[in-house]
């Protein structure tokens, strides 16, 4: 393949989609898709086999769920404003505020969704403060000293996401916290959403445990409605980011193979979280090394820092070899950016009968078009 490419594998997909719709069952509560994570619209087909609604965090999203899923979004924003808010409402089912004061400027105007506030219950073993949405002073939700006693009768729901790519045992030790300082209000509800996080299509994941905790919650609260709305498990290991070495370049004895992607524009998380994605075939090295066959890999932008380190391959790399990331298709696919107007990967889907379709090709004009 001689460009760079996302491919999500359809197999791997109705595999992640198949065990997510047995523990919905089993466990009877609503799993739904987050955008956040995933957003190839040209795979909802499949998504509708399996699941009823998804979950949006901006009016492009509802959008989406409205337009594209077919069905209005669970939707949540920490930030609604004027000039959307009834944009949103129109493409949305359920409409979560982050705040008393949101809730207060806009629930007049929500007629006809079910509303939610979001809570912050102050506990989280996230361990990347970039992605705790519950640490010290963090602007998500409302904490249980700030709610009055009665809730408004138009609240019908809490939103609460506490997670990033956890297991089981994390909710049940987070869903101690929540109810410690939420119960109260929970004869006042209809529903209460668990948020994402919770990544369940992981091969360690206790998915027992989960089904069992739902289940026991259910009977204390049998009237609670009980969403989940993870991202990553949807989209968890069905595909890889093809690349290939442009360029092999030495400095200080440091080899880094320059590939025809950017971990900065079609990989950030590697930056930001960070962590070290796995490359098929080659073992990730802790230090920088000039052993035989060891390189960095490092992007085609202009930014500096656009390089990881380090990766030992079965032999040499030369010019033109592919370098496949694997896993690079939930959260990557939707925080890629066309910084540098370097050339953005193509986006495919390899189908069970072993062809592949091409969902989306970039060019210049995508470049030219942003910058309108």
């Amino acid at each position: 393949m001689a460009t760079p490419i996302y491919i999500i594998e359809e197999q791997r997909l109705r595999r992640n989609l198949t065990l997510i719709a047995d523990v919905a069952a089993k466990a009877d509560i609503e799993i739904i898709l987050a955008f956040k994570a995933f957003a190839l619209w040209k795979t909802f087909p499949i998504f509708r086999e399996y699941i009823h609604a998804t979950t949006a965090s901006s009016l492009s999203e509802a959008r989406l769920a409205y337009e594209e899923f077919g069905a209005p979004a669970h939707t949540f924003s920490p930030a609604y404003t004027d000039g959307e808010i009834d944009d949103i409402i129109r493409c949305s089912s359920h409409l979560t505020f982050n705040s008393l004061s949101q809730y207060e400027h806009y629930h007049e105007r929500a007629k006809g969704v079910s509303i939610g506030l979001r809570i912050n219950p102050e506990y989280s073993e996230i361990g990347t403060l970039l992605y705790n949405p519950c640490a010290p002073g963090m602007r998500f939700g409302v904490t249980a000293d700030k709610l009055p006693e009665q809730l408004p009768e138009d609240i019908e729901g809490f939103h609460c996401h506490c997670h990033c790519e956890s297991g089981a045992d994390v909710f049940q030790r987070t869903l101690v916290h929540i109810e410690e300082k939420f119960a109260k209000w929970f004869p006042q509800l209809k529903w209460i959403n668990f948020g994402g996080g919770h990544l369940m299509t992981r091969k360690d994941y206790d998915v027992e445990l989960l089904i069992s905790m739902m289940q026991d919650f259910h009977r204390r609260y049998p009237w609670l409605k009980v969403i989940l709305e993870p991202g990553s498990a949807f989209a968890w290991q069905t595909g890889p980011l093809v690349s290939h070495v442009v360029d092999i370049v030495e400095d200080k004895g440091i080899r880094t193979a320059i590939l025809d992607v950017s971990f900065t524009c079609h990989m950030p998380d590697c930056l930001e979280m960070p962590y070290f994605p796995e490359v098929r075939g080659a073992e990730h090295v802790e230090e920088q090394t000039s052993a035989a066959h060891t390189y960095r890999l490092g992007g085609n932008s202009c930014l500096s820092g656009d390089f990881m380190t380090s990766w030992r391959f079965p032999e040499e790399l030369k010019i033109g070899d592919e370098v496949i990331f694997e896993d690079m298709i939930h959260y990557t696919t939707v925080k890629t950016n066309m910084f540098n107007g370097i050339t953005h990967p193509a986006i495919g889907m390899l189908h069970n009968d072993g062809k592949l379709e091409i969902l989306r090709e970039f060019g210049y004009e995508d470049y030219k078009n942003r910058m309108d």
